[in-house]
């Protein structure tokens, strides 16, 4: 109870600090997690670069702005000549309130547009506890998201309430393979296994799809650990390039849906631009690739 309570004054504190000074909070936040103040005039390192981006450009950005938001996004997907990889979109409100739940499919996908996190998959309309699900997605939607991390680019967005079509087998989520693109060029992907289990691993892949040994998880694969490469790769390492020409960095998720490429979302600060997982040499060499 005493940890709970240290936690959400913790939070409060790093939340609070935001709206004064994103740049002292992002400079605190590190330390506390990393031991040491971040290098933000001389970044190396991936996660540096990306909170020097953060803080000096994402805010500002009307593509980044849009790109992070997940109803906005779409059309800049068609804008670049991807709109067939867009899921269908069967609604969009305003707030918790306005769901009309009988207008809905049986099977169907529901976020907010901002955020990470705040989303559920429907497979059974009809087991839905609504009143709860409406509940929590109040919650969410009260919630400053953009403010504990300082993620700029999210502080002004436009708050909206997505319903998509459901692309996965019923109650279990498709897997989702994120594409880490810097300037332009897709230089790996990670899978994402075991979402549906709770404790998901996540596995690099080259775009031969042979396994990359740069993240724990990988490295504690066996030997003989091979995943049969998936049906539309290639392409999918080509939507990924054409998404995120132009961007320093950008993370592209799409889902691999029967060999057709499915587009998730982009993610411009992955892990709030403090991922304490990477391997600090795997940091390096993102950074490395990443050019400002």
């Amino acid at each position: 109870m005493e940890k709970k309570k240290t936690r959400q004054l913790s939070r409060a504190f790093f939340t609070g600090l935001s709206y004064l000074s994103p740049r002292l909070n992002t400079r605190l936040l590190y330390r506390a997690k990393f031991g040491r103040f971040p290098d933000l005039e001389h970044p190396a390192g991936l996660n540096e670069k990306l909170l020097k981006l953060k803080l000096e450009r994402y805010g500002a950005d009307p593509l980044v702005r849009q790109c992070a938001d997940k109803l906005r996004v779409r059309d800049f997907v068609r804008d670049r000549g991807l709109g067939y990889t867009l899921n269908r979109l069967y609604a969009v409100y305003d707030s918790a309130a306005e769901i009309d739940w009988a207008a809905l499919p049986e099977r169907f996908a529901m976020k907010w547009n901002f955020g990470a996190g705040f989303n559920l998959l429907c497979a059974d309309k009809a087991a839905l506890d609504e009143k709860q699900v409406r509940r929590q997605f109040a919650r969410w939607g009260r919630a400053p998201f953009w403010a504990y991390y300082s993620e700029l680019q999210y502080r002004h967005m436009e708050k909206k309430i997505l319903v998509e079509e459901y692309i996965g087998e019923a109650g279990i989520p498709p897997e989702d393979y994120k594409f880490y693109c810097f300037n332009g060029r897709a230089h790996c992907v990670m899978l994402c296994q075991g979402r549906e289990e709770g404790w998901p691993k996540f596995y690099f892949f080259d775009r031969a799809f042979r396994l990359l040994r740069i993240n724990p998880d990988s490295q504690a694969a066996p030997a003989d650990f091979a995943p049969e490469k998936p049906a539309g790769l290639e392409e999918a390492f080509q939507a990924a390039e054409i998404l995120s020409a132009g961007f320093p960095f950008v993370r592209v998720d799409l889902y691999l849906i029967k060999g057709q490429v499915r587009f998730g979302e982009m993610t411009f600060t992955p892990n709030y631009a403090m991922d304490k997982r990477r391997l600090p040499e795997t940091d390096r060499m993102f950074g490395e690739l990443c050019s400002l």
